[in-house]
């Protein structure tokens, strides 16, 4: 058994490392305390952690990278969605599931493209072209939310069990969670300079 002053020391070593982590990273303490706003900071961290070097420490590519993030997890789930449409076996009730989401994720994706183009369209500064663009930016990666929500609702109830609807709902939920994190970034950034 350790001895609580080995305990102590381990501790401050622990400490002084992760401290000296993150003042030799200032882009990863950026976005671990920008992450904090959001609903699932673990997952924000994580899926934005990667791209620190490009994200610095500006709020705006901080926004581009969480939206490109969601992009890039919708459209990989619309591919997986589109690939189990061509399964042999499926239930009516099923395949009907399986499409009506393919039509809502992709609806997603849409958004998403549009938010993340619209984020480029935005210039700098304040005033009413700013606000306008911002909040165009909003309404569609809410409205991405929306789709990916209704999408795994589509799955609810006893007869859709099993593994389509485990896999859908597990990577519609990474879709869902990325997005509102994005969501959440764009609000503080919008807050920021409205």
């Amino acid at each position: 058994m350790a001895s609580p002053t080995s305990l102590t020391i381990f501790t401050l070593i622990i400490l002084s490392l992760t401290y000296a982590s993150a003042a030799a990273n200032p882009a990863a303490s950026f976005i671990r305390s920008s992450c904090k706003a959001t609903t699932y900071p673990a997952v924000c961290e994580k899926s934005l952690s990667t791209y620190a070097s490009s994200i610095k420490k500006s709020p705006r590519q901080l926004v581009m990278t969480a939206l490109t993030v969601s992009v890039d997890t919708a459209e990989s789930a619309k591919s997986f969605v589109a690939k189990l449409t061509k399964f042999r076996g499926l239930k009516p009730r099923e395949r009907s599931a399986i499409k009506d989401c393919l039509e809502e994720i992709s609806d997603s994706v849409d958004r998403l493209s549009k938010s993340v183009k619209e984020l480029k369209n935005l210039g700098r500064g304040k005033g009413p072209e700013f606000t306008w663009h911002m909040s165009n930016l909003q309404t569609w990666v809410s409205a991405a939310l929306t789709d990916d929500s209704t999408c795994s609702d589509g799955f609810a109830g006893r007869a859709l069990n099993g593994r389509i609807k485990n896999s859908i709902r597990t990577r519609m939920t990474n879709v869902a969670q990325v997005t509102s994190n994005a969501l959440a970034l764009c609000n503080k950034f919008a807050d920021k300079y409205t």
